[in-house]
């Protein structure tokens, strides 16, 4: 017998209450549904995710959080599902999250990862989900630790976020994870000269992949490379001193010594006593502060943006700047004053 969609249960309205019941019990098709909810801008929705989420919020943060970044070719799909499958093969739970605020515009890539991911896709103990099909780095990031929040209260216990993106989108992904793991090819030489300091300086663990065949004496120099470079830049992290490591995602060997790493990372931080707790617990609450300055940002410039007066202000105020005519800051100060926003020191 067929049925239209709106036969179907579980395209119907869901409450609050059957959201969260349904991600407690690890209901794929539920868990779906909630991260859809928490991408959705509509303002009913919003209230309805952080209804939500409030009561997730306990039952998450016991996950180890991973974020993996690489230049395109570095094989990252690959080397998710290698240690997506060795980790599902040891009993755990993985969830793979995605960072593109580049996909409104091309397609994005991580749907393409998850085809090729054919394996950890199909994996019962696994969950992968596209980042939103558009937005700004600030929506997608915001959905993403939201999503964090679903997926751990789901019973995930190894998130890996990857970022796709260009520009901020490995800083933003650093701040909402445990350890920041940066894929490396096995050449270093023009691509030490050429990668940006500022990855290396917010990494916490270098891998150099493709470490086979023909590649693995390259790889191995460039993993003496990246030392020499690590060596001389500030630690991301007073705690721990960032590692290079080798691997083969393609024949998978490797894998292990890398998620050593990572539980080793978790073990140092806890065991580092910091203001009466401990550097991991110290890391994380750090990071959920910072999260909420960065909405308050974010929700502020959203406001400016849709407020009629400062709209119709906007672009005499931008005309009168590129003449030369008045200066930015005293354009800035107009603006605030018409949004209701008024600096004491203007």
């Amino acid at each position: 017998m067929n049925h239209s969609p709106a036969d179907v249960p579980r395209r119907r309205a869901l409450s609050v209450a059957d959201y969260v019941d349904g991600v407690l019990a690890g209901d794929r098709a539920t868990v779906a549904r909630a991260i859809t909810l928490v991408e959705s801008r509509k303002p009913e929705h919003r209230v309805q995710a952080q209804e939500m989420l409030v009561q997730l919020l306990p039952h998450a943060g016991k996950a180890h959080r991973v974020g993996i970044t690489g230049v395109p070719g570095v094989g990252k799909s690959t080397f998710i599902e290698a240690l997506g499958t060795q980790l599902t093969g040891a009993g755990r739970k993985v969830a793979v999250l995605a960072v593109d605020p580049t996909s409104g515009r091309t397609g994005g890539s991580i749907l393409g990862d998850k085809t090729r991911m054919t394996e950890l896709g199909q994996d019962p103990n696994a969950f992968i989900r596209p980042s939103p099909s558009a937005g700004t780095l600030g929506g997608v990031a915001r959905a993403t630790r939201e999503s964090m929040v679903v997926v751990e209260a789901a019973g995930y216990d190894v998130v890996l976020v990857e970022t796709v993106g260009v520009g901020q989108s490995e800083t933003t992904v650093a701040e909402m994870v445990d350890l920041f793991l940066v894929l490396m090819l096995p050449g270093a030489g023009d691509e030490l000269q050429g990668i940006k300091k500022g990855i290396l300086e917010i990494a916490d663990l270098l891998v150099v992949n493709k470490a086979d065949g023909d590649n693995t004496d390259r790889a191995l120099r460039a993993t003496r490379e990246y030392k020499g470079a690590l060596h001389i830049l500030q630690p991301a992290d007073p705690h721990w001193s960032a590692r290079v490591l080798t691997c083969s995602a393609l024949t998978r060997t490797g894998i292990t010594e890398v998620w050593d790493t990572v539980r080793e990372h978790r073990q140092v931080l806890e065991a580092a006593a910091v203001d009466g707790g401990n550097a991991f617990d110290a890391k994380r609450a750090g990071q959920q502060v910072r999260w909420m300055w960065a909405m308050v940002r974010d929700r502020l410039m959203a406001a400016l943006d849709d407020h009629p007066a400062v709209r119709d202000a906007a672009a005499t105020l931008e005309a009168a700047v590129a003449k030369g005519e008045t200066t930015p800051a005293l354009a800035a100060d107009r603006l605030l004053k018409v949004f209701g926003a008024e600096r004491g020191d203007a």
